[in-house]
């Protein structure tokens, strides 16, 4: 076997290893999410009953749909409390062979991107989602009744919360494509007024169309890019000057 057949087979290896690690931490931190399931549900429920205190509950219309519904929310909070260990996997395999300072940087980076996005998912709880959910809301009248389904409604918190809490890695996102060579350092900064234009776009998309939300979401999204290019010129543009 050649070198570069043998190198890539130890690449293969590893990856599937690190998949692997990754699956197991989310299918564990779904199968505890199931069993508060009822609690965790209630707990998503708190800013629409708030943003509407008049509505009397949720509805669901297939008989399924309930314990579906758990094991949707089930998955979706793995996903989001399995986060640092999906980052370290993906760290790690994108930036192999490190050396002993190199490692601290890598579990700074990891500490703080989990961070960000337990910052993310905060804020679109604590902050977007009471205001997104008046809005929506504030549609209902007296020709136009408001019936929220247990299914579209624990899907729609959890998936924003996800999105958000993935929005929030910007920083890190920049910082590992400039590590692996996709991007160069550079890149982001020609490319700022398109970022900017799309994070706007998609901050009008997340908010549901809310102005104010949009707003609320796009500014600290702002922050977060330059702060992104900031860790890059530190980090990635080093690694290029003594490379």
């Amino acid at each position: 076997m050649s070198p570069l057949a043998s190198h890539f087979g130890d690449h293969l290896k590893e990856l599937r290893q690190r998949i692997s690690i990754s699956l197991g931490a989310v299918v564990l931190c779904s199968l505890c999410a199931y069993l508060f399931s009822t609690e965790i549900s209630r707990f998503l429920m708190l800013p629409l009953f708030q943003a509407c205190p008049d509505l009397a509950g949720l509805v669901y219309t297939n008989l399924t749909e309930a314990f579906v519904s758990y094991l949707k929310i089930s998955v979706l909070v793995g996903l989001i409390v399995s986060f640092p260990v999906l980052l370290y996997e993906t760290w790690a395999f994108v930036s192999p062979g490190l050396h002993r300072h190199e490692k601290k940087i890598a579990r700074a980076v990891v500490f703080w991107a989990t961070i960000l996005f337990a910052f993310g998912v905060g804020f679109a709880y604590f902050v977007v989602m009471p205001k997104a959910l008046a809005f929506l809301m504030s549609f209902a009248g007296e020709n136009l009744e408001a019936l929220p389904k247990l299914d579209s409604y624990l899907t729609f918190v959890a998936r924003s919360s996800l999105a958000f809490g993935l929005a929030f890695e910007i920083p890190f996102l920049m910082v590992a494509a400039g590590k692996a060579g996709i991007v160069p350092a550079k890149y982001f900064v020609r490319q700022r007024k398109y970022s900017y234009l799309g994070i706007l776009i998609l901050s009008f998309l997340l908010a549901a169309g809310d102005i104010v939300s949009s707003i609320l979401l796009a500014l600290p999204l702002f922050v977060l890019y330059e702060l992104g290019i900031l860790v890059m010129r530190i980090f990635v543009s080093k690694k290029e000057d003594t490379a």
